[in-house]
């Protein structure tokens, strides 16, 4: 079979209302390599780079509440800045790279659940972080 690990996604499928980021970044625990007294951070099997962790809240309305906060992992040598808060906003809003989802059964649940992955993170590009404005009367953007 040609498909095995992750699958590439846009930011618009994963996000097609956009997302925002809800907390800090953090370092990914290796809890094959960590013991109680010394982290090792976790690296991408597939890159070798450091793995991050950032929590992102889906704006899509209709997303079930299980699914509103979830976890994008990112591949990087340092540590991922966010983006900068934007006036009048709760939250960063966020645009994410290089975005894969990988599908794994999870046997607590027994169901089928997602892992999400990106390259790189930053402000969202003008037609998310911005209302779109309105077509003039010849139907084109004014």
């Amino acid at each position: 079979m040609a498909i095995n690990g992750r699958f590439r996604v846009s930011m618009e499928d994963v996000f097609p209302a956009g997302a925002y980021v809800v907390g800090e970044v953090e370092a990914v625990r290796d809890f094959e390599k960590s013991t109680p007294e010394r982290f090792a951070q976790a690296r991408d099997k597939e890159t070798g780079e450091l793995l991050w962790s950032v929590p992102v809240l889906d704006a899509d309305e209709s997303a079930p509440k299980s699914a509103k906060t979830v976890i994008v992992k990112i591949s990087a040598p340092v540590q991922p800045i966010p983006p900068e808060a934007v006036a009048g906003l709760p939250f960063r809003p966020v645009e994410f790279e290089g975005l894969t989802v990988t599908p794994y059964l999870d046997d607590k649940r027994n169901r089928v659940t997602y892992s999400l992955r990106a390259r790189a993170m930053h402000s969202p590009t003008a037609r998310i972080a911005s209302p779109s404005k309105p077509p003039s009367a010849d139907g084109k953007a004014a």
